[in-house]
């Protein structure tokens, strides 16, 4: 049995265990499917300090399979991984179970339930380690490059969905799609903000080549409109006039702040067009 895609995240905790090292643990949880109500498989695993190399990743991540298919959840489909540093290991883990390795931040549902343990899990365990924690070296940003060709339409628009509209997302029709569930607390009326492409006669192919650009969120820098995607990846979408990229600039702030970072791109061969060629949800989460 063959369930959803999975989203990966080994590393250590802010714990120090009794030997006065960092704890390392193996979090891996599948992504929500559109529509889906019920409960995401969800794997949890400790490393000992001493063992934290593909041989151990290989035997855990072959116990979450096991425990996954006794749930009826059924063995990922692919796994993402989100931090680079971690990717090579992940890598060669992964392929002695001959799984298929997406270098991708789009591990909403990871991201979400890391945080929670750490503001609920954690803080419980002894050895933790309270008060503000030296952040990691900032990564250097990856310089933005405009769009593929493939990926580029014929024009684009800013807009706005109400989220008790994207809540019936599923039942859209659609080509592609990456739907994610809606955060917690985001009232039906409010606006989310997006990107719509438009392309009269490759909108399908346009769509297929952004689905595979792995998309994350839309950031503004400057006067340039910004589409972070994969792992590290950051492409130009258009340049702004000032008033445009003071608006857009609001509305994300306003999403990050009110909406748990929710925003959409949508490809369309017209702005009339009921249907989507491809339609993802995206959302700016804070990388932990």
């Amino acid at each position: 049995m063959t369930g959803a895609d999975w989203e990966l995240d080994f590393y250590s905790r802010p714990i120090l265990e009794d030997d006065g090292r960092k704890r390392w643990e193996l979090l891996v949880t599948s992504s929500p499917q559109g529509g889906e109500t019920s409960p995401p498989f969800r794997f949890a695993k400790r490393c000992p300090s001493g063992e934290v190399n593909s041989l151990w990743l290989t035997d855990a991540l072959r116990e979450a399979i096991h425990t996954a298919e006794a749930s009826q959840h059924g063995a990922p489909l692919r796994l993402r991984c989100w931090r680079s540093s971690m990717r090579t290991m992940v890598q060669r883990a992964s392929a002695e179970l001959g799984l298929e390795v997406i270098a991708s931040r789009r591990t909403y549902a990871l991201l979400d339930w890391l945080q929670q343990r750490e503001r609920e899990v954690y803080p419980q365990e002894d050895g933790f380690m309270a008060g503000p924690l030296a952040p990691p070296p900032a990564p250097i940003p990856t310089p933005p490059v405009p769009l593929p060709e493939a990926v580029q339409g014929d024009a684009w628009s800013w807009a706005t969905l109400p989220a008790g509209l994207l809540r019936d997302a599923h039942e859209w029709p659609m080509g592609f799609s990456g739907l994610v569930p809606l955060p917690d607390g985001v009232a039906d009326d409010a606006a989310i903000p997006g990107l719509r492409l438009f392309s009269r006669s490759r909108a399908l192919a346009v769509a297929g080549w952004l689905g595979g650009l792995e998309p994350v969120q839309l950031t503004v820098e400057g006067r340039q409109l910004l589409l972070e995607a994969g792992q590290d990846d950051r492409w130009l979408v258009s340049d702004l006039d000032e008033r445009a990229s003071a608006e857009i600039t609001t509305a994300l702030q306003t999403s990050r702040t009110t909406m748990g970072g929710l925003q959409f791109i949508a490809v369309q061969t017209s702005p009339e067009e009921q249907s989507f060629a491809g339609f993802w949800m995206l959302r700016d989460i804070p990388m932990a």
